[in-house]
């Protein structure tokens, strides 16, 4: 099955991708690996904001990197011109989660996305992954995550 009919079946469209909120790109094509920066808790009612640990859940948390792996994947069809099934694999996700110094729960949080990956790609989802803490985040989302993935 391909991605686009994976995603229908998920019940997501990816849309245009959000352009750089300051002087970086989007992402940055070396070869096959394609390096994506990081994409923030956006969706269509707007930002995820909140703090994991104080006014958020892991839950909630969770549905917020969802979101962050959705837009990963419209940079990726971006970068690829619009041709999401160049798309071979996710390679690594660095995922940073705005929590409480207590908070402990960030790789549940960031399940969100590897989950989601992995649901939406299958095998070509399954990656390497750091999850860590981050006192605040940019407009103080909840999730941020940035990927490396190779495309052809």
């Amino acid at each position: 099955m391909s991605i686009t009919d994976r995603l229908a079946e998920l019940g997501v469209t990816l849309g245009s991708p959000a352009a750089p909120a300051a002087n970086y790109v989007p992402f940055v094509k070396s070869g096959a690996t394609l390096y994506v920066s990081g994409q923030i808790s956006n969706g269509p009612d707007g930002m995820v904001k909140g703090k994991l640990g104080a006014d958020m859940d892991v839950a909630a948390g969770a549905d917020a990197a969802r979101l962050c792996a959705i837009s990963l994947l419209e940079q990726v069809k971006a970068a690829c011109d619009g041709d999401i099934e160049r798309l071979k694999r996710v390679v690594k996700l660095t995922g940073f989660v705005n929590s409480t110094a207590d908070f402990t729960d960030q790789p549940k949080v960031i399940n969100g996305a590897s989950d989601f990956l992995v649901e939406a790609l299958g095998d070509a989802g399954r990656h390497a992954r750091s999850a860590v803490s981050a006192a605040s985040l940019p407009l103080g989302v909840a999730v941020e995550i940035e990927g490396i993935f190779e495309i052809e």
